[in-house]
């Protein structure tokens, strides 16, 4: 059984107690970790009851901390972002980060397809360590997408939402339906939303979860999280 845990932005404390009582195979981090140290102290005490997998969110690199403290880690090579990894006998599929006008802002053609694309144009005065302003790490390129939909899934994990959303995407419906996937997860936009009406036009099932909340791959909530006032 997979955990997908909505954005944590700082509190694990929901994260911890829901592994010690349930023992799920995995969890998975929809991104805005904001670990308060490296992820890997952080979560020490569940390291050995369950495998830990993320995706990073548009917060997860806010600060040198917020950044450091995920993509520095002892889990950096657990980041779905950009690839298909089979986690408890399921093949995720995972696309970190949001989509930011400057480079791709769907369903308009991306201004830069490319890091490399954008590193070339945007100056060498806004590089950050010798490559990307710590800003975009967090931030879609069309060419990771495109890579990512010659792949093959059954559960895709997403930060932004697909366009079951209010703020969705029909990008990300696109690259579902590209992966094959059956299901997706996301988080972002801190609510739960009941999609079902949208599964017949999806051609998948969507999830969003919310804010610190938590539910398992069949779609049942084993955390309610914070829910939008």
């Amino acid at each position: 059984m997979i955990f997908f845990c909505g954005d944590t932005h700082g509190r694990f404390e929901h994260v911890i107690r829901a592994v010690q009582q349930h023992r799920p195979d995995a969890i998975v981090l929809l991104g805005d970790i904001q670990a308060p140290k490296p992820l890997d102290e952080v979560l020490a005490e569940i390291l050995d009851l369950t495998e830990v997998w993320y995706i990073h969110g548009n917060h997860d690199t806010d600060t040198f901390y917020d950044y450091t403290h995920l993509f520095e880690s002892k889990l950096a090579d657990r980041n779905l972002h950009g690839r298909v990894v089979e986690i408890a006998g399921k093949r995720v599929a995972g696309l970190g980060g949001i989509f930011r006008g400057q480079i791709w802002m769907p369903p308009a053609h991306p201004n830069y397809p490319s890091q490399a694309h954008y590193l070339a144009h945007c100056g060498q005065s806004n590089y950050w360590r010798g490559g990307l302003p710590r800003k975009h790490r967090s931030t879609i390129f069309y060419t990771d997408y495109q890579a990512l939909g010659l792949e093959q899934a059954d559960i895709l994990v997403t930060h932004e939402a697909p366009s079951c959303h209010p703020y969705g995407f029909h990008a990300l419906d696109q690259l579902a339906h590209k992966l094959g996937v059956k299901q997706s997860f996301h988080g972002h936009q801190h609510d739960c939303l009941d999609y079902r009406p949208h599964d017949l036009r999806l051609g998948f099932q969507a999830y969003g979860v919310t804010l610190r909340g938590i539910t398992d791959e069949n779609g049942q909530i084993i955390d309610a999280g914070i829910l939008p006032e």
